[in-house]
């Protein structure tokens, strides 16, 4: 063992001595089988997500104030790495970014912190790097990725392979992909010391600004990895290993609180493993020394374009919660409390939309999901007259009938709690417990508080349903400018390979874009130049979109979707005598967040990329010289900014032309209502304004096929349950936040890639 690893074993098992095998009994925060312990008192705990960069600094106390006054005891929220360490060594904590001023935020609202730090985090969010150099600056960087390329291709054999690998990951920074040596999630020595430098970044910021509850803080619990569990039978024998040390690393911080792993039944002491999903009755940790906790009870789903937009009933989020906490639960954390929206480019998936909104109790803008915000307000209201008896032990279960039962608390000063269960999905029942009939709706649960009156039923909701949000076109519309982009021209930034590339490895991730271009050269002789029966050009591409462009007339576009990224264009296309230019655009929609098929995650065209009906018949253009450029032109010269919009010159609106870039001025609407683009009227394409930007748009249609009819909430529930939006598009309506508006003068800018209809460019209001 060397100097410097006897050092860090030694620190470790220092750490370790001192925290013991289970929290110190006098810390601040500790626990037991029971509960989280608190200054020494047990707490049951709602809790609920709220993802700090997908709302802004502005709207940070609004929505922790609503999730206060929904009866949340904690919020809790993930900790983005490539949000805050874009480049290897420089921090950035501003903006949306502004971790401190997020937790200080909770704090003042009188909530507690879960800090998920991860740094894996999954959440639907992009791995790649969020506040990324400009397009021109990796573009200018190729003789260092050709490197780099040289570097996996000696390493690790199959290069394919081995760039994918390092795509497993979500909110990691790029630059970790050419650290040499890496390999993500595993036991594996450059992956660990950048994973812990991180960790211990976040936890040596949170102690400086004295934000651990010990210090007065609101931060009570922290999480290392991420849902690692169900990926070590898969990961190999470095699996097991990185997650023993990633634990023991976590305790060696001294955060000095509890620390979490979640989807872990291996997780080592003194770390609590915890449950996600849409139930979790059925969890037990693995030692009775730890308490029964929830990180992730899924109060909807995500949504995709081209997919329908899921909703999950309350009846049965509330069944689910009352169902955990019957059972001995201690702890439940909603994800998401508001989901907000993945500004950027931040969406992963891939084809994850830019709403973020979850069928959260709190939506994309902010305003109250009701009765999904009241009604489960009422069930933490009598959860919490009950905890006085349900922090006093385990339940003690009595059948009540057929498929009733009850689960009583009571504890040694006579607080007693009980908690009428009717599992039946289609009928309800009518049941005597103590001496008293209660009616129980089916699908349901009647909480006691006090063994006698029941408080809340989870079938029974009391608070009124919100009418459906309305979005009020605003007063006055666009005049618009255009500039298009160019499609058969190729500037300084551009390079030649043999062969095709893999597009990740060359953008970095720093734009959607990139640019495959070779040249065919037909003969005088070809058949077809007399017959007309112009040749096929057919692509294979790993995803996500393509534009073909033929001598600079376009042949059409294709896309994959959420469950099938991966896409093949074919079409004849026309060609002349002589030299001919054959330009593909290939457009990325998010990078995977979760997964282990490594070899599936390539980003586009890998080819073949073939000719035919030529008189040698099939032609395979795969491995000719090819000419990259990353990115577009517009992203280059930042026409999506005051500044850069003044660099090109702007000309009359260019109607439903693909690749073009369109600008308009406008006025902020009045009132205080949150603002949105409609945007259903235009293909595909991103959006900003006044240099912000919004995300990505699609008006991708889900399938029409089944999947929305009626909803009831009885029954378990899973994503495809309770749907709406089938046939029509995806996501319509994107937020804009007023905090980026001025009164006057607003700048609009889309790049549109496919041609839409600007006429039906819409600003609205979202009102409830």
């Amino acid at each position: 063992m060397t100097g410097g690893a006897l050092l860090v074993a030694l620190l470790t098992a220092t750490a370790v001595a001192i925290i013991g095998s289970s929290p110190r009994a006098n810390a601040a925060v500790s626990y037991d089988h029971r509960a989280v312990v608190i200054n020494g008192q047990r707490r049951i705990l709602m809790s609920g997500s709220i993802h700090y960069p997908r709302s802004t600094p502005e709207m940070w106390p609004d929505l922790l104030q609503k999730a206060k006054d929904g009866g949340l005891d904690v919020v809790q929220t993930y900790v983005f790495w490539n949000g805050h360490e874009p480049t290897q060594g420089q921090y950035y904590f501003g903006d949306r970014y502004d971790l401190v001023r997020f937790v200080k935020l909770a704090h003042q609202a009188g909530l507690y912190v879960h800090l998920r730090i991860g740094p894996y985090v999954c959440a639907e969010w992009n791995f790649g790097c969020v506040r990324a150099p400009s397009v021109a600056a990796v573009t200018s960087s190729f003789f260092f990725l050709m490197q780099t390329i040289e570097f996996y291709s000696q390493s690790c054999i199959l290069l394919p392979r081995c760039f994918n690998q390092m795509f497993s990951c979500s909110g990691f920074p790029v630059w970790l992909k050419y650290v040499p040596g890496m390999s993500f999630r595993t036991d594996n020595g450059p992956f660990k010391a950048a994973m812990q430098k991180f960790v211990e970044k976040i936890v040596s910021m949170m102690k400086s600004e004295g934000l651990f509850e010990w210090q007065g803080g609101p931060i009570i619990l922290a999480q290392v990895e991420n849902e690692y569990g169900p990926m070590e039978s898969v990961m190999g024998g470095g699996a097991k290993p990185y997650a023993n040390w990633a634990a023991k690393m976590a305790v060696a911080t001294g955060a000095g609180v509890p620390w979490v792993m979640c989807k872990q039944d291996d997780a080592p002491d003194p770390v609590i493993n915890t449950c996600n999903g849409f139930y979790c009755d059925y969890f037990t940790p693995n030692s009775n020394s730890k308490p029964t906790m929830w990180t992730e009870a899924w109060s909807g789903w995500f949504t995709a374009f081209g997919g329908t937009v899921p909703h999950r009933p309350v009846e049965d989020l509330a069944f689910a919660v009352a169902r955990f906490v019957q059972k001995g639960g201690s702890f439940v954390n909603y994800y998401m409390y508001h989901g907000g929206t993945n500004f950027d480019r931040t969406s992963g998936g891939p084809f994850i939309a830019t709403s973020y909104d979850y069928d959260a109790p709190i939506d994309e803008y902010g305003l109250l999901r009701q009765p999904k915000w009241g009604h489960l307000r009422d069930l933490h209201k009598a959860i919490k007259q009950a905890e006085p008896a349900l922090i006093s032990g385990d339940p003690t279960v009595q059948s009540i009938g057929n498929y009733e039962k009850a689960y009583v608390f009571r504890s040694s000063g006579g607080a007693c709690a009980a908690f009428l269960s009717n599992y039946k999905t289609n009928a309800a029942a009518s049941v005597v417990f103590d001496g008293r009939r209660y009616e129980l709706p089916a699908w349901s649960i009647t909480v006691l508080p006090d063994c006698k009156t029941a408080a809340f039923n989870t079938a029974t909701v009391r608070e009124a349903s919100s009418a459906p949000a309305s979005m009020t076109p605003a007063a006055g519309g666009f005049s618009w400018q255009s500039y298009g982009e160019a499609t058969n021209a190729l500037d300084d930034r551009a390079f030649t390979k043999d062969g095709l590339v893999e597009q990740l490895s060359m953008t970095w991730d720093k734009s959607d874009y990139m640019w495959y271009t070779t040249f065919v050269n037909i003969d005088s002789s070809e058949q077809f130049l007399k017959s007309g029966q112009w040749p096929q050009l057919t692509i294979y591409s790993a995803g996500h979109a393509l534009q073909v462009f033929v001598n600079g007339q376009s042949y059409g576009t294709v896309y994959g979707g959420y469950d099938s990224p991966k896409l093949t264009y074919s079409g004849y296309v026309k060609m002349w005598q002589g030299s001919n230019k054959i330009s593909i655009l290939s457009a990325a929609v998010g990078l995977p967040n979760q997964g282990t098929h490594y070899e599936a995650w390539n980003v586009g065209v890998l080819g073949p990329v073939t000719l035919s009906g030529l008189n040698e018949g099939k032609r395979d253009l795969s491995n000719q010289k090819w000419t990259y450029q990353i990115g577009l032109h517009g992203e280059s010269l930042g026409v999506y900014s005051a500044a850069g919009s003044s660099s090109v010159q702007w000309g009359s609106a260019a109607g439903k032309q693909p690749l073009t870039w369109h600008k308009a001025y406008f006025n902020t609407p009045a009132g205080s209502a949150p603002v949105a683009l409609d945007m259903g009227s235009m293909g595909k394409g991103q959006a900003w304004v006044n240099g912000h930007h919004i995300g990505r748009y699609w008006s991708y249609k889900a399938s029409g096929a089944g999947g929305c009819g009626g909803c009831g909430y009885a029954g378990t529930y899973n994503e495809k349950k309770c749907q709406s939006n089938c046939g029509d598009i995806s996501q319509r309506y994107y937020h804009v936040p007023r905090s980026w508006l001025n009164p006057s003068g607003n700048l609009l800018v889309l790049m549109e890639e496919f041609g839409g209809d600007l006429s039906g460019v819409t600003l609205v209001t979202r009102t409830t």
